[in-house]
């Protein structure tokens, strides 16, 4: 019960102190909110004051996390699709297709060479650590695309682009994680069949169709009930939260894939209601959104793999740089020309560079530690997404402002080159 309570105040306490004080964490000391919740892990953890012990709780520490990550992303996922402009993924499709089809299966292959390479574990092993930190993460994602310093300094163009793809990229990384964990349990000709017919056609395939018909039938349901006045104002909240939870249930119980029905739910229901509710509800949203985010990653700190990060020496470290520095920006440089939305260098840079890995690495590291039992997936995997909950996090707000300025003095630059040439 102490255990309880004390995980109770700690999230209390952390909501609190970032709800007066996030915007000058950001502006002053460069800080994020999950950078701060893994902190503050860290620090009630084994390895600090010792008050909370996951190990303690009688429950296995894969199951905890896996479900906590999937519960989070399932409540980030709606609030990422209704802050999409309508239409955004049919009017982007094509950049979108770009960075779904080409760079995220380039970011499989270069996070799992380099992980094969660098810590000389088994090829499929290799591979199936590289698809667990191959998507882009929408919580991560939101604390860099959303507060004043990035509607300040960043375009919309660019942060919807960061948004809608993290948030897609989510599911869609379902059957590449599936792909190695299923060569890993079964023969190859058996694997691939089983990856073809469950877990594209079938998981996929039906998280499509489950998320699109829940979240239509979601909006249609909250316009018959504004019309008949039947709904209090302030209920879209609690609305958009119960549809991330119905959808969640019931594509797990259909077997198919509940990350990616939630995102599509959250994008049908956006396209069948109007822009008004949303608009009021937006600060309460993201207030919403921090509140059931922040837990995930103080159980991070909490459930951190000390021992074995200092056991590996030097490889750590040189994953994580080379991580962060091949994992994306190579592939973005390579495709930028087809992705619309970046018209120049630095843009490119950022896009580039801003591709984190926080709570769907968790999901899928722990579903792939239950199902195949391989050690060295959680330790490799949360010193990456801890890695870049640090580099990200630090760097937002400084990349931000290093975009403004150069933005501000292209615009410029721009201006007075027409008015010369008049």
């Amino acid at each position: 019960m102490n255990q309880l309570n004390i995980a109770l105040m700690a999230v209390g306490s952390l909501v609190l102190i970032l709800g007066l004080l996030s915007n000058f964490l950001r502006r002053a000391w460069w800080a994020s909110d999950p950078m701060m919740a893994l902190l503050f892990g860290v620090l009630l953890g084994p390895v600090g004051l010792a008050w909370l012990e996951p190990s303690s709780w009688g429950i296995a520490q894969e199951v905890l996390l896996e479900q906590a990550a999937r519960f989070t992303l399932a409540i980030g996922l709606m609030g990422v699709a209704l802050r999409l402009p309508k239409n955004y993924i049919f009017l982007h499709w094509q950049p979108l297709a770009v960075l779904l089809g080409l760079v995220m299966p380039l970011m499989w292959l270069a996070s799992s060479f380099l992980v094969y390479f660098i810590m000389g574990i088994p090829f499929w092993e290799a591979m199936l650590v590289g698809a667990v930190i191959t998507p882009t993460d929408p919580i991560v994602a939101t604390s860099i695309v959303t507060g004043v310093v990035a509607k300040r300094n960043l375009p919309e163009r660019l942060r919807h682009l960061i948004s809608a793809e993290s948030g897609a990229n989510d599911g869609l990384a379902y059957p590449i994680v599936f792909l190695p964990l299923l060569l890993l349990k079964r023969p190859p000709g058996d694997a691939l069949f089983h990856w073809v017919i469950r877990s594209i056609v079938w998981e996929v395939g039906m998280a499509v169709v489950v998320g699109a018909v829940l979240g239509y039938a979601a909006g249609r349901l909250l316009d018959w009930a504004e019309e008949k006045n039947t709904i209090e104002e302030k209920s879209f909240l609690g609305y958009t939260i119960a549809l991330s939870l119905l959808v969640l249930g019931a594509a797990k119980l259909l077997g198919s894939d509940g990350i990616l029905a939630v995102f599509v739910a959250g994008l049908m229901l956006s396209e069948t209601i109007g822009g008004n509710e949303r608009a009021e509800e937006e600060n309460i949203q993201e207030a919403i959104n921090r509140f059931f985010s922040l837990p995930i990653f103080i159980l991070l700190g909490l459930t951190i793999s000390w021992q074995d990060w200092a056991a590996w020496g030097w490889s750590g470290p040189i994953l994580v740089v080379a991580v962060l520095l091949l994992r994306r920006l190579p592939a973005i440089f390579l495709v930028n020309r087809w992705i619309r939305p970046i018209q120049n260098f630095p843009e490119t840079l950022f896009v580039g560079w801003f591709g984190p890995i926080g709570v769907a690495a968790i999901y899928y590291a722990n579903l792939g530690m239950r199902e195949t039992q391989v050690h060295q997936l959680w330790p490799i995997a949360s010193l990456i997404i801890c890695a870049s909950i640090f580099a990200h996090g630090w760097t937002a707000t400084p990349g931000s402002r290093t975009y403004g300025r150069w933005h501000q003095k292209h615009a410029e630059g721009q201006a007075e080159g027409g008015g010369r040439s008049q």
